[in-house]
């Protein structure tokens, strides 16, 4: 029954309304992760994500937020708990963070679970744990996370939540490599010590980064410098222990796992040979693969990284930008009307895969090919 109501609860999609750590913090702590995942881990990752990059689906969870699942991204709690009254309150709830993570790592063991049901635990996951190391995840519902509690930073309003999620972040205007480079530092002593830590540790942790940030906050405050000189250093400690603890998790569940034997193109294509199957769409084809399925109608999926207005059609870049794209999706007619919307979106096509000038492109006429 557990598995039912979970399973369906991520099947609802809706609309997202909180970005916690905000796109690069969660992209972040999923590329420091990828760095500490061992060779086995990394493969059943792969497998599981269908070729999509950790990073890359790092903010799934959020983009496909509904009224059950917000839940699942923090805990609301009074102030001043001891931690043994803290963790009975964390855990008596049984839909908040805590109860959501330990709800997708039991869905990753169990072998009965589809492919699909593994994919979206994986991406859970991949996103909870991050939220787990934000501290304004675990904070008081009064003012809802400290999103009612107002503030000015670098001359603009804000509130105690966003400055958390993203503004320390953004100003200290690194790119998304350079953010990895600088946060991942851990030595091997704190990568041991961070990843033998439960993840009732991390969460009180958070507790009492917020508790502090409480007594500082003020309504009205405008957050100077030496209140950010202090604090960033503390998010690049929260980011790296979330990006590390991720991949310590990931090892636990993945390093002795075999791995489900990924599409090779050339068995799909006998197949299809054999069974005179043309036209039937070949599904989930990994996007790093899809210029091996020339002539082939399939399913593929990948993040938007640029497109081009050549008036005829709109040319769409997935997996890296023009010219080292991995495919090409060019929307014609109607297709052409969606093409706003796309921009840094994970998206699916379904058609045709061609040859252009040695580059594999789908043509997109119905902008029902598209899933986003």
């Amino acid at each position: 029954m557990i598995r039912k109501i979970f399973f369906a609860a991520l099947a609802l999609a809706g609309a997202s309304c909180l970005i916690s750590w905000g796109y690069k913090g969660h992209r972040a702590i999923a590329t420091i992760a990828q760095n500490h995942l061992t060779s086995n881990t990394a493969y059943v990752v792969s497998a599981y994500l269908k070729g999509e990059a950790m990073a890359d689906v790092a903010t799934w969870a959020d983009e496909n937020k509904d009224q059950k699942t917000a839940a699942w991204h923090y805990l609301n709690l009074p102030l001043g708990l001891s931690y043994d009254v803290f963790k009975k309150q964390v855990t008596q709830s049984d839909n908040n963070v805590y109860t959501a993570i330990l709800k997708t790592e039991a869905s990753l063991k169990d072998k009965n679970l589809s492919a699909d049901e593994k994919n979206a635990a994986l991406k859970y996951l991949i996103h909870l744990i991050g939220d787990a190391h934000q501290p304004m995840h675990v904070s008081r519902k009064e003012d809802k996370g400290g999103n009612t509690i107002q503030l000015r930073f670098d001359n603009k309003g804000t509130n105690l939540h966003s400055l958390w999620d993203s503004k320390l972040i953004d100003r200290e205007g690194l790119s998304e490599a350079d953010i990895v480079k600088n946060y991942d530092v851990a030595t091997a002593a704190q990568i041991k010590q961070w990843q033998s830590d439960s993840p009732m540790e991390w969460l009180w942790e958070s507790y009492q980064i917020s508790t502090e940030l409480y007594k500082m906050a003020k309504p009205g405050q405008t957050i100077d410098d030496a209140y950010y000189q202090k604090y960033i250093q503390v998010i690049h400690k929260r980011v790296d222990q979330a990006g590390i603890r991720l991949a310590g998790e990931l090892n636990k569940l993945f390093n002795s796992t075999t791995a489900p034997a990924p599409v090779q193109s050339t068995d799909l294509a006998k197949t299809l040979e054999n069974n005179a199957t043309k036209g039937i769409v070949i599904g989930n084809v990994p996007l790093k693969d899809v210029a091996n399925f020339v002539g082939k109608t399939v399913s593929v999926s990948g993040k938007v990284f640029s497109s081009k207005d050549i008036g005829s059609m709109v040319l769409v870049n997935l997996g890296a930008a023009y010219p080292n794209q991995l495919l090409t999706v060019a929307l014609k007619g109607k297709a052409k009307e969606v093409s706003s919307t796309l921009a840094d979106k994970t998206i699916s096509v379904t058609g045709e895969v061609i040859d252009y000038k040695g580059k594999p492109e789908i043509i997109i006429t119905d902008p029902a090919q598209i899933k986003y």
